[in-house]
């Protein structure tokens, strides 16, 4: 992670990420702006939550060996929010009338930021299996641990279309979140840190229609002082490097805002 102060002047050539095809064009800060981080190579690591017992200990070697970020919690454990930073979660529900957390993580309403909800039962709870569960998936208690990393991987696929490596694809568009590159048809695409930023928020939440406010908040953050235009700009300017006839990816949502389609 490199810093710059503020009053320093920037380069006139664009930075570019050691071995990434994505250029960020620089201008240079007023005497007031804060700091400018520029981040280099950083990965997005995904985050596992398992609610169980020491017999799902061989789950939590084979995600980690998987390259995911795991924490066990003992049945019961008081969580505050509950599951609130975790992209999956795995409740071991065999023991369910006595684990308070794992009702308390059922219970909630499902939302777009929520977690992956992926459950262990017990082969008898088949039976009486309650669809009402806000569950993305099961797996029935002792299962190989190679079973749960593929109903892991596929949770995050349907929630993001990220596969296990960080890699987004859409028809041809093809979003590396782990070394920041952006390839169309094969070929690099040059674009600047905030076009990426705000490519990366849209893709990895596809089809959620987003009003030009969110954008800016979650892109440009709450500090930002700059008006809807902003968001418009840089949709304009993503759409002439990344889409043509055959193909459109940012959906402009009349009097709402943007949308990113899925493409086969």
């Amino acid at each position: 992670m490199k810093a710059y102060a503020p009053g320093r002047r920037f380069p006139d050539r664009p930075l570019v990420f050691p071995r990434a095809h994505l250029t960020i064009w620089t201008a240079e800060p007023s005497p007031a702006a804060p700091a400018i981080l520029v981040a280099q190579g950083e990965r997005f690591v995904r985050e596992i939550l398992i609610i169980g017992d020491a017999r799902q200990d061989s789950y939590v070697e084979a995600l980690e060996g998987e390259g995911y970020s795991v924490r066990q919690y003992p049945p019961d454990h008081d969580i505050e929010p509950p599951g609130a930073g975790f992209d999956v979660i795995i409740l071991e529900l065999t023991s369910l009338d006595e684990d308070s957390a794992a009702r308390q993580i059922l219970s909630g309403a499902p939302g777009e930021d929520s977690p992956a909800l992926i459950a262990i039962i017990d082969p008898y709870q088949l039976t009486s299996f309650d669809p009402n569960w806000n569950l993305d998936d099961f797996l029935v208690e002792g299962a190989p641990p190679e079973e749960l990393v593929g109903r892991v991987r596929q949770a995050l696929w349907k929630r993001s279309r990220l596969d296990n490596r960080n890699i987004l694809k859409c028809g041809d568009l093809v979003i590396d979140l782990a070394n920041y590159t952006v390839h169309l048809a094969g070929q690099p695409v040059e674009i600047t840190y905030k076009e990426y930023e705000l490519l990366r928020f849209l893709a990895t939440n596809p089809e959620h229609v987003f009003n030009r406010e969110t954008l800016l908040n979650k892109v440009w953050g709450y500090d930002f002082y700059g008006g809807a235009r902003t968001v418009d700009v840089h949709i304009r300017r993503l759409r002439s490097k990344i889409e043509a006839r055959q193909h459109t990816f940012i959906e402009t949502v009349r009097n709402v805002g943007y949308r990113f389609r899925v493409v086969s």
